[in-house]
């Protein structure tokens, strides 16, 4: 045997090993006794050729809970470009007159932007700084008696409340805050809690911020524990609120976080109050979601007068909390805006719309069904290689090094830095995660150690142990990819 034929034969064995390794890690996984009543759908790819290196049950649909943010921002990468900048646009019904007097009203357009006052663009503290830059550039621009009102508008993304297929049990809580043409502060509201001995009630001491029509039943009891396990209940505009769980005891303040229930008329109030408090005569405030329930036209945009267009942070910017810190609300704006620059109203339902022709044209999207943009939704169905086809055309794009950038990296950064640490996964996966009740998934890339770019998807539902010993078990696989 020549030499040249040896290393060929060695070379093409390695490979075949390689595969053969990742395929029986694989076999191993799915035939574990805690997953045999297990929907499992598993799709690897090589980014090279795009041909599928192994797999189980690819072509499966299941639940994947926040892997479908990849879906959602992908989208947003592609459609709306990197640079893309939601924004918040100031009307009048009227020119201003020389000595400042604007004769009608002060017009809040919302145009979706995720950003203001957001925990994850603003120091601690300094949440509420635009309010005083909105109030301020209103001075600079000379503006000292507003004779009508101030009216929020955030119909530009509809008034459904939440996408189809939330729970109730989610929908109250920081994390189940929906879509909104309004958001500030991430559209969270905080509520204080003291609490004492094991057993009894707690006590809400104020929430931040203050909601004086908040009705709030409170059933939280004091619990001998380290974290939070209450929940609030609530729908979206309502003022209804309780609470139920548990939080730790002796505790003089603890804090839970639930959804705001109204943004549009909390910034038409919180901005109504700025003005007052820097002397800028103004006569109330409104907003628009009222105006439609009182059967009263918005006004044409087109006829009004822009004094100022006030943009957020990039989609890049965004989009990397949204993948590395899993932000819910984030992904679910990044759907609507698509829906907003397309069609002029951004719908969840349009945004998936739009999505879904989008990407047809790339690759066979039969059997995906897309109900969010976050993955709260267990209604979602989404199989294993939906995900290895859509990160494979990424892989393609012009977007592909930004889009993977927003990605938590194993063992080191965002979801992924308790995964695979000192393994030989660490460093070499990049990868959105995914976890709801009795699901765990993880899709994104893999460098191997020998150079190898891998697409891949990791999808199971309904497994019979803890979280901890399936991500122990998806590990193996991560590991043997990144030893291809």
């Amino acid at each position: 045997m020549s030499k040249r034929i040896l290393i060929f034969f060695v070379l093409a064995t390695q490979l075949l090993f390689s595969q053969n390794n990742i395929q029986n890690t694989i076999k191993s996984f799915v035939n574990f006794d805690n997953f045999k009543n297990a929907g499992i759908s598993i799709c690897v790819k090589d980014l090279s050729n795009g041909e599928t290196v192994a797999q189980h049950h690819n072509l499966s649909a299941l639940t994947p809970a926040s892997t479908v943010k990849l879906f959602s921002t992908a989208s947003a990468f592609e459609i709306l470009g990197c640079d893309y900048r939601p924004s918040t646009y100031f009307y009048t019904d009227s020119k201003m007159t020389a000595n400042g007097v604007i004769s009608g009203n002060l017009y809040i357009k919302g145009g979706g932007d995720p950003t203001l006052g957001s925990k994850y663009f603003n120091k601690e503290g300094s949440e509420n700084s635009f309010l005083s830059e909105w109030v301020n550039e209103l001075l600079r621009l000379g503006v000292l008696v507003i004779e009508g009102k101030i009216i929020v508008d955030g119909s530009s993304f509809g008034y459904n409340g939440c996408p189809d297929g939330w729970s109730w049990g989610d929908i109250g809580n920081y994390y189940g805050a929906g879509p909104s043409g309004i958001v500030i502060r991430d559209n969270m509201l905080k509520y204080y809690f003291k609490t004492s001995e094991i057993g009894s009630n707690t006590i809400l001491l104020r929430t931040e911020p203050e909601i004086a029509e908040l009705h709030f039943l409170n059933n939280i009891k004091a619990a001998k524990q380290s974290g939070d396990e209450s929940y609030i209940f609530g729908s979206p505009f309502s003022y209804e609120r309780f609470g139920t769980g548990t939080l730790p005891y002796n505790r003089t303040e603890f804090i839970v976080k639930g959804s705001l229930p109204d943004p549009e008329y909390q910034l038409a109030k919180e901005f109504y109050e700025a003005l007052i408090q820097q002397k800028i005569v103004v006569d109330g405030f409104d907003f628009a979601r009222q105006y439609k329930l009182r059967k009263i036209e918005l006004p044409n945009y087109n006829k009004l007068v822009l004094l100022k267009k006030w943009e957020g942070h990039t989609i890049e910017e965004i989009i990397h909390h949204t993948n590395m810190k899993s932000v819910n609300l984030f992904a679910e704006q990044m759907l609507c805006l698509i829906a907003y620059e397309k069609t002029g109203l951004g719908t969840t339902e349009i945004g998936l719309s739009e999505i879904n022709k989008y990407w047809s044209g790339k690759f066979d999207i039969t059997g995906l069904n897309l109900k969010d943009g976050s993955g709260l939704s267990r209604s979602n169905a989404v199989s294993s290689q939906h995900f290895c086809d859509l990160l494979y055309k990424m892989s393609k794009s012009d977007k592909y090094n930004v889009f993977r950038a927003t990605l938590p990296t194993a063992g080191q950064s965002g979801t992924l830095i308790s995964v695979c640490n000192g393994q030989d996964g660490e460093g070499r996966v990049f990868a959105k995660s995914g976890t709801m009740s009795k699901v765990k998934s993880y899709a994104g890339y893999v460098k191997s150690k020998s150079g190898k770019d891998l697409a891949f998807a990791i999808i199971i539902n309904n497994y019979n142990c803890s979280n901890s010993i399936t991500v122990e078990k998806i590990e193996a696989i991560m590991n043997a990819m990144a030893i291809y």
